[in-house]
C-alpha cells in the first residue's frame, strides 16, 4: 500500500533526524545554529506532516480498520517527532537567547514548543495512547449508524446525517422531530466513553509542557492564555446579548404559532431546523433561497465557489484540487463510508490542496464551498518560500475560520445572486429580512460557539468535569446561553456533547468560530466602505481585483505574526465585535419593535 510505504520511509526519517549532529542532554544554546537546527526541523516537519494528512485522508474518505490503523501509525511517527526531548530541550534553549534571534525565527521556536505539547516525548506511553485513542474515536464517529422508528413505523430505519437535518429542516410533525432529535443524539453515548479517556490523554500531554490544561494549550495557539480567552468570549457574548435576546424572543412566538403550540420561556431543543440549535434555519419564508438551486448540479456550485476566489485574484487552484477531493454525497449503495463533515485540507503543506464535502443543490451547500474554498485560497497564499514550512498556517485557529468567512460573505448577498442569473434583476427581497435570515445563522451561532461550547470544554479541560455532571452541565449551558431546553429530560447515561463532532475531533478551541465571525464583519465592514465604497449589506466584490489584493496581504503572512497584529494593521482597528452589531443595526431596530409586548428573555 501506499500509504504503509510513506510512513516507513517517514519513520525511517525520525532517527536520521536526531542522528546529525551532537546531541548533548544539555544543549549549549551560545553554540546553536538557530537557522540549521529550523531548517532541518521544518523538511522533516513537513514530510511527516505529509504523511500524516494523507493518512487521516484516507481514513476519512474510507472508514475501514485498515486505514484507521494507517493514521494511528502515520500519526504516532509523527507525534515521535513533534515530541521529541532533545527537540523540546534545543528550542527553550535557543529561546533564552531571543536577543540572538530575529522576530521570525523566535516565532518558529514558540511553534515547535506548541506542537511538541501535544505530543511530548517525556511520556511517550501517554502519547502512544493518545494518538491511538484520537484515531479509535474519529473510526467511531465517522463509523456511527443512525437510526430511527418513525412514528408509527413498525420498522428500524437507517438515517443519514443529511436525512436527519432534512427532517428538522422541513417536517410539521412534533413526533417525527422528537423521534429523529433523539436518533441523532445516539452517537454520543458510544462516544462518551472515548471522549473521558482523551480528556484524561490530552490533559497530561499538556501538563507535561507546563499548560494547566488542554485547553490552556489550545488557547496557546491564538497567543492567549486561558482567563483571556474566556474574557474575549464572554466579552463576544455579551456584545451581541441583546441582539440574540430580540432574535430568541421573535423566533420563540414564531415557532410557537408554526407547530401550534404556547410560547415557552426557552425554545424546545427539536422545534430548531438544526440538531444542536447553533443555527437556527427556515423561519423567515420570504427568504427561502433553496429552490434556486434546484436545477443546478453539484459540480456547478463547487465551480462558482473556484471561480469566484480566482476572480478576485488569489491564487488559481492546482487541477489536482479536482482530481484528488471528495465533494459530493455518497450514493445509498455506496461500498465505502465516509465523513459528512465539511473540511478543506492542506495535505503536504505546498500545493496539495484538497476538500472533503457532500454538496447537494440547496443554499447550504451553496454557501459551505465558498467558505471551504475560503480555506484552500489560505492554503495556497501562504505557501511560499517566506513562510516556513511550521508556520504555514493561519495567523490564529479563528483566522482561517475567519478569512473562510470573509470569502463567503459577499457570494451570499443579492449581487452575487443576481450576477449568476440566480435571481432575476426585478426580482426583490426585504432587506430587513433578509438580514433576520442571516442573523438567524450568524448571530445565533454566537452564544452557542463563544458560550456554550467554550463554557463547557472549558470545565470539561480545565476543571475536569465529573464523568457523571457532563449532561447536566452541557445543558444548563444551554439553557444559560441560548435560551433552549432539551424536549425531555436528559440523563447521564447521554452525552450530548459529544455528538458534535469538533468535541471529539478537534477539541478545545471551537469558540474560533465565533471570534472569526467577529472578524468576519471586521474585514466585510473594510472592504465594502473603504474599498469598495459600498453597502455592506448589498455588496458585490466578484472581480474586483483590489479586494483579492487586501485579502492577499493577510493571508500570505500564514502564522509569522499574532493574530490581533494582523487585524491591526489590516483595517486600522483593534479586533471587536463592533463591525458586526454594525452590520446588524437595521435589524435589532426592527426586531424590538416586533417584540414590544412581549417578554424578552429568560
Amino acid at each position: 500500500m501506499k500509504t504503509s510505504l510513506q510512513l516507513s520511509r517517514a519513520c525511517a526519517l525520525v532517527p536520521l533526524f536526531f542522528a546529525t549532529g551532537t546531541t548533548p542532554a544539555q544543549p549549549d544554546a551560545d553554540a546553536v545554529d538557530a537557522k540549521a537546527f529550523l531548517e532541518t526541523y521544518n523538511r522533516t516537519y513537513q514530510t511527516l506532516y505529509t504523511v500524516a494528512n494523507e493518512a487521516a485522508w484516507s481514513a476519512l474518505t474510507d472508514v475501514t480498520e485498515e486505514h484507521t490503523g494507517q493514521r494511528i501509525g502515520a500519526e504516532k511517527a509523527q507525534a515521535a517527532y513533534l515530541g521529541n526531548p532533545w527537540i523540546i530541550e534545543r528550542a527553550r534553549a535557543l529561546l533564552q537567547h531571543t536577543n540572538q534571534l530575529d522576530r521570525l525565527t523566535i516565532r518558529q521556536l514558540q511553534r515547535v514548543l506548541l506542537l511538541a505539547a501535544g505530543a511530548p516525548g517525556t511520556i511517550p506511553d501517554v502519547v502512544n495512547a493518545r494518538v491511538t485513542a484520537e484515531g479509535r474515536q474519529s473510526a467511531t464517529l465517522d463509523g456511527f449508524e443512525f437510526k430511527w422508528l418513525p412514528p408509527g413505523g413498525t420498522k428500524v430505519e437507517p438515517l443519514t446525517a443529511n436525512k436527519i437535518d432534512a427532517i428538522l429542516n422541513s417536517s410539521t410533525n412534533l413526533p417525527e422531530r422528537l423521534a429523529v432529535w433523539k436518533a441523532a443524539k445516539e452517537s454520543g453515548v458510544v462516544l462518551k466513553p472515548g471522549l473521558l479517556n482523551l480528556r484524561d490523554l490530552r490533559n497530561r500531554v499538556a501538563k507535561e509542557m507546563g499548560f494547566s490544561s488542554y485547553f490552556g494549550l489550545r488557547a496557546g495557539f491564538s497567543d492567549m492564555s486561558v482567563a483571556e480567552m474566556k474574557q474575549l468570549t464572554d466579552g463576544l457574548v455579551q456584545d451581541t446579548r441583546p441582539l440574540y435576546e430580540q432574535l430568541h424572543c421573535w423566533a420563540k412566538y414564531k415557532l410557537a404559532a408554526h407547530f401550534g403550540q404556547q410560547v415557552p420561556k426557552l425554545i424546545p431543543a427539536h422545534w430548531i431546523g438544526n440538531r444542536w440549535g447553533q443555527e437556527w434555519p427556515g423561519l423567515v419564508d420570504s427568504v427561502d433561497l433553496d429552490p434556486l438551486f434546484k436545477n443546478k448540479s453539484p459540480e456547478w456550485i463547487v465551480q462558482r465557489a473556484v471561480n469566484y476566489g480566482e476572480s478576485i485574484g488569489l491564487p488559481k487552484l492546482p487541477t489536482n484540487f479536482w482530481a484528488k477531493s471528495d465533494l459530493y454525497e455518497l450514493p445509498a449503495n455506496a461500498r465505502r463510508k465516509k465523513n459528512t463533515h465539511a473540511s478543506a485540507w492542506h495535505i503536504d503543506l505546498q500545493n496539495d490542496v484538497r476538500s472533503l464535502m457532500n454538496v447537494k443543490p440547496d443554499a447550504y451547500w451553496f454557501n459551505t464551498p465558498h467558505h471551504e474554498l475560503g480555506h484552500v485560497f489560505y492554503f495556497l497564499s501562504y505557501s511560499r518560500p517566506e513562510v516556513p514550512f511550521v508556520l504555514r498556517e493561519g495567523a490564529s485557529p479563528a483566522m482561517h475560520e475567519a478569512m473562510a468567512e470573509a470569502l463567503a460573505t459577499a457570494p451570499a448577498q443579492l449581487p452575487y445572486l443576481r450576477q449568476l442569473g440566480l435571481i432575476s434583476p426585478d426580482q426583490k427581497y426585504d432587506e430587513i429580512q433578509w438580514l433576520l435570515n442571516d442573523a438567524l445563522e450568524k448571530v445565533v451561532f454566537i452564544p452557542w460557539s463563544a458560550g456554550v461550547m467554550a463554557s463547557w470544554e472549558r470545565d470539561f479541560y480545565e476543571g475536569n468535569l465529573p464523568a457523571d455532571q457532563l449532561n447536566q452541565r452541557w445543558w444548563e449551558y444551554v439553557a444559560k446561553y441560548q435560551g433552549i431546553a432539551p424536549p425531555e429530560s436528559r440523563g447521564e447515561e447521554f452525552c450530548d456533547a459529544a455528538t458534535k463532532t469538533h468535541i471529539n475531533d478537534d477539541p478545545a478551541e471551537y469558540y474560533k468560530y465565533s471570534i472569526a465571525f467577529a472578524i468576519k464583519y471586521q474585514l466585510h465592514l473594510h472592504i465594502a466602505k473603504k474599498i469598495l465604497h459600498q453597502d455592506p449589506r448589498n455588496c458585490d466584490a466578484a472581480g474586483h481585483k483590489e479586494v483579492g489584493a487586501f485579502l492577499y496581504r493577510i493571508m500570505e503572512q500564514g502564522a509569522t505574526k499574532d493574530w490581533r497584529t494582523v487585524i491591526r494593521e489590516a483595517t486600522g482597528e483593534e479586533f471587536s465585535g463592533r463591525p458586526m452589531l454594525e452590520y446588524f443595526a437595521p435589524l435589532l431596530k426592527y426586531l424590538k419593535e416586533q417584540n414590544q409586548g412581549r417578554e424578552v428573555g429568560w
